[in-house]
């Protein structure tokens, strides 16, 4: 890491009251410390049944039906994110971003997409933003069914347990910059929902300081026979940015970057800043082998962002058909999710954007001169 960006993060931290490697350890401040304890394992528990009540939440399945689809699933999150903004004093504002997407791959008709979006304005710098982000979406096994039931409670309900808890205990607070809490849709189809609106942000030239995708954050525990791990969380970082340009590569390239990039700096950070009953294990590649996540949408455009995932996947449990088969329970139940350990993620979540919201912000150049 570069001599610059050591203290950049130093400081940045620092001002946040968190702990940074070499320097003498601080306590998380006392409205963090509050924020941390108001999140609640009982209400991310009933997020998740809530969403799996509604049997699928397919991209392409009904929009119209009040008790079942993916259409039922967003009405129900839009009025809780209106709930918990009623709470803000007017910060906290929430919208219905919906589009049509073209016939693509996955996407047979012309059809609406519609992401669910809290923001809670910055007093301070509310140009300078912060995103986090969950897919309200589900799949079984073929990609294409919007039949039948898709419970989806690790991938995604998890993830949008996690925002929707966030938005709930931060909607009362006045954080320096601003946060967004997105539940995405489109996901299971190809990152349509996130696309559009990290594209929404690039075209509005929004200041993205930090992206955290919360994608398959529901246990620590793969139910394969191997022991539990109910204090890791996976963060994904890239290296080379996916958004590089030829002479940004050539720059890089000549001062060995590498490892140096932004997504590589905000992982870096998170786990400066990880709760004390928590372990953020950096992985140093933008997702996992052959697999993608929303992130990816703002890496794409050259926001700095990352992946939050659980340590451990068992493949019985995310992308089936539910079914018993050989005396082996198929399909993403929420009976194999631990709601304690998405409540930790949810700390680790909050600890990062808390932490980035009220310390300085990136600076945009710097100068030739190193700071002394």
């Amino acid at each position: 890491m570069s001599t610059r960006r050591t203290i950049l993060m130093a400081g940045a931290a620092s001002a946040a009251g968190v702990a940074v490697p070499g320097r003498a350890e601080a306590a998380p401040d006392r409205e963090l410390r509050t924020i941390l304890r108001e999140i609640d394992p009982r209400r991310i528990e009933a997020i998740v049944r809530k969403l799996v009540s509604f049997g699928t939440r397919h991209t392409l399945s009904a929009q119209d039906d009040p008790n079942r689809g993916i259409g039922a699933a967003r009405d129900w999150i839009f009025a809780e994110l209106q709930r918990h903004a009623a709470a803000s004093g007017g910060r906290m504002t929430v919208e219905q971003q919906s589009f049509i997407q073209p016939v693509a791959p996955r996407i047979p008709a012309p059809t609406r997409i519609t992401n669910v979006v809290a923001t809670l304005r910055g007093s301070v710098t509310p140009e300078r933003i912060y995103v986090v982000t969950g897919h309200y979406d589900s799949r079984v096994t073929d990609v294409m069914d919007a039949v039948k039931d898709a419970p989806g409670a690790d991938d995604d309900a998890s993830g949008v347990a996690v925002i929707m808890e966030l938005a709930r205990v931060l909607a009362t607070r006045q954080p320096n910059a601003t946060l967004v809490f997105a539940a995405v849709a489109g996901e299971e189809q190809g990152l349509y929902g996130s696309d559009h609106m990290a594209q929404r942000y690039r075209d509005a030239g929004a200041d993205i300081q930090a992206m955290f995708s919360n994608d398959i954050v529901g246990t620590g525990d793969a139910h394969d026979g191997t022991r539990n791990d109910p204090r890791t969380v996976r963060l994904f970082v890239e290296g080379v940015p996916t958004s590089e340009t030829a002479a940004e590569a050539n720059v890089r390239k000549s001062v060995g970057g590498e490892n140096d990039g932004p997504s590589r700096q905000l992982g870096r950070f998170v786990k400066d800043v990880e709760p004390d009953d928590a372990n953020v294990r950096v992985i140093w590649r933008r997702d996992r082998y052959l697999r993608g996540s929303d992130h990816i949408s703002f890496l794409l455009r050259g926001y700095p962002a990352a992946r939050f995932t659980e340590p451990r996947e068992n493949f019985a449990h995310e992308h089936q058909d539910v079914r018993v088969e050989n005396g082996i329970q198929y399909g993403d139940l929420p009976e194999f999710c631990d709601f304690r350990y998405i409540t930790r993620v949810a700390r680790v979540n909050a600890a990062a954007l808390w932490s980035l919201a009220q310390a300085p912000g990136t600076p945009k150049a710097w100068s030739s001169t190193p700071p002394s």
